[in-house]
Order: structure tokens, then sequence, then C-alpha cells
């Protein structure tokens, strides 16, 4: 009997047996997967310069001989922990950065306690931000200190950047960073007025509840999680991937909760009002415009960013009142944007390219 068309009877049995030795191959593996944890994260060598309630600010270990005049300070997004850009050897961003000859800072969040509900905008923007600034200042000796914020972290740093227009900020970096509000269109629909009782939320809860802010950004991908678990059965055998996938999942649902206060401005003052968009927005009675930003700017976005789309980001350039100013669109998401083996090839170069001839 003739084959037909693309099909070769003699290379079946090998076929066979190669998907027989993948199956033995997944079941090894799956008792593996459950019975080991994943690889550690976060490990660079670092030293905690000052920790004060959920504030943490880290200091990076040197790894060049020569380091950059200019010291770096990473303000991370609030629902997140900073691992993600420190993931492991080779696909951590912080470690790039100091093989690269920076001097590296973070600003890092621990989870709010309940007796911290009253936290608000302005305690980050006005006290933590500007607190963490004098550190580095002072453990660094100098005056002068480039900021990158990721995502909400780079929403405060603007917000900074824009009361403090006089310094002592030299350059700054937004990745994934939104400003027009009404653009995050699920986000928007989650907190419309006429059906969010924020108020009620806040009064009633105080810390808004991890639970609810990783719902909510499952909700933009209802079924991702059922498809990356079915990826992840179908790829167990493969080191790597195994690998990769702990590492992302872990960040993914390892999500702070947010201070109750801190959550209500960011309902009224930026999902309802739009005020950083409109340019009426303020922190703590003092004006937050973004055309007080006159340092250089780089504004990285993501092609395919799910959280924080295009149409969200895309004014931010153009608001800036600084002559140095790029926005740059890469290919990969809101997370493979800064992270993996994406941002090695694409975002990280671009910005020690960048930054380096500015941090002298």
């Amino acid at each position: 009997m003739n084959a037909p068309p693309g099909l070769d009877f003699a290379s079946i049995p090998e076929r066979i047996q190669s998907e027989v030795q993948r199956a033995i191959q997944r079941s090894i593996k799956g008792v593996e997967y459950f019975s080991t944890s994943g690889p550690t994260l976060g490990s660079t060598p670092k030293d905690v310069l000052h920790s004060r309630g959920t504030m943490n600010l880290y200091h990076y270990r040197p790894m060049s001989d020569e380091i950059y005049r200019v010291p770096v300070l990473i303000v991370m997004a609030t629902t997140n922990r900073g691992y993600i850009l420190d993931l492991v050897p080779g696909q951590s961003f912080i470690e790039f950065l100091l093989k690269r000859g920076y001097d590296v800072y973070m600003l890092d969040w621990s989870a709010p306690r309940p007796e911290e509900k009253s936290l608000r905008m302005e305690d980050y923007v006005l006290d933590f931000i500007p607190d963490c600034v004098r550190r580095v200042q002072a453990d660094s000796g100098e005056q002068e200190v480039s900021v990158i914020g990721y995502c909400f972290g780079g929403v405060l740093s603007l917000l900074y950047g824009s009361i403090h227009a006089n310094g002592p900020m030299k350059n700054l970096i937004c990745f994934t960073t939104p400003i027009d509000f009404r653009e995050m269109k699920l986000f928007s629909n989650f907190s419309d007025r006429r059906y969010f009782d924020v108020d009620h939320l806040v009064d009633s809860v105080g810390n808004v509840p991890p639970e609810m802010i990783l719902s909510s950004f499952e909700m933009l991908r209802p079924a991702s999680r059922t498809v990356s678990q079915i990826q992840l059965w179908e790829n167990i055998w493969n080191d790597e991937f195994v690998k990769s996938y702990r590492m992302f999942d872990r960040w993914a649902t390892d999500t702070l909760p947010l201070a109750g206060e801190y959550f209500r401005t960011i309902t009224k003052d930026l999902m309802w009002d739009n005020k950083l968009f409109n340019d009426t927005m303020s922190v703590g009675g003092r004006a937050a415009k973004l055309e007080n930003i006159k340092v250089p700017i780089l504004h990285a976005v993501a092609e395919h960013d799910h959280i924080v789309p295009y149409e969200a980001a895309k004014h931010l350039i153009a608001k800036i009142g600084s002559a140095d100013k790029e926005e740059v669109m890469l290919k990969g998401g809101h997370v493979s944007l800064v992270a993996g083996a994406n941002a090695v090839k694409r975002l990280w170069p671009k910005l020690d390219s960048w930054l380096g001839k500015r941090s002298t």
C-alpha cells in the first residue's frame, strides 16, 4: 500500500518510541516537579541599606572594577517584588547592570501591615522615594542619581520627578509605565465609579488583599493560567522550560497587598479622574505636572503588553518637558520586556547604550 503524501511509514516506529520515551520523561519529571523547589531567585549579593515599614532599600555589591559615577536607583511597582529583575545568574537585569559598571540600588516593597492601611500616595512620593534618594547620595558620595521605574514604579518615579524638578534626579528610565488610565480598559471597567465603591472597600478591609489584585490581573487573560499549565505538562520533560516556568509563575503569583488609602487615591485620582494625563495631579498639595520633568528620559514599552497597552503609555514622551527624550518599542510582553531571554537580547543592551553615556 502506498503511503499518503507526506507520511513515511518507515518513521512511525521511531516516532512512537519517541513519544513513549517523552511520556515516561513527563511522569518522572512530574514527580520531580512536585518534590523539589524551584530555582533560587534574587540571589545577587546585596546589602540592606535601610528598611522602614513597607520600604526596603538594597545596595548591590559591585561586579566591575570600573564604576560609572552616577548611581542607579530602581523603583519597583508596589504590587510586585523586585526579584523579577534578579532571577538567576545569566537572566538577571541587576547582574547585567553590575557587570556593565553601574552602581545599583533598589527600592523594593514588603507587604504593608494592617496598621499601615493609612499610608497615602504622599508617603510613597514625598517620603519613601526622597528618603531612599538621600541615602543613595550619602552611601555613594554622589549628588546625582538616575532613577529606573518599572510599571507603577514608573508612575511613582514620574510623580517624584515632576515635584522635585530641580534635582537630584539625573536621568529617568520608565518601563511599561501608564499615564492615560482611561486606556487601561479592563482595569477601568473594574473600577467604574458607577459600580465600584472604593470607599466601602477600603473602609471595610483596610489594605486591599493580594488575592483581589492577582484576580484582576488574571482576568485580563482569563484562560492564561489554564493554558500555561497545559504547556507545562507538555514540556515538563524540558528542564529549561520548567525552570523558566517556575521562575515567572512564582513571581506572578507573589502579589503584594496595597495600603488602603494609597489604593483609594490610585482609584479616584488616576483611574476615575485621570489626573496625571490631564495635568491636574497633585500629591500632598504639590502639583505634579509631567512637563516639569527636564532630565533625559527613556521610556521602554512592549509591543504585546496586555497589562499596560500602548494606548495607555504612548503620550508620556510628548508630555515630558525634557529636550532629551526617547521612546523605544520592543517585542515582548509586560514581563518579558524586562526579564528573561527576550530582555537579555533587546532591552538590556538598549538601556546600557542609552544610560552609559549619561552616567559619567
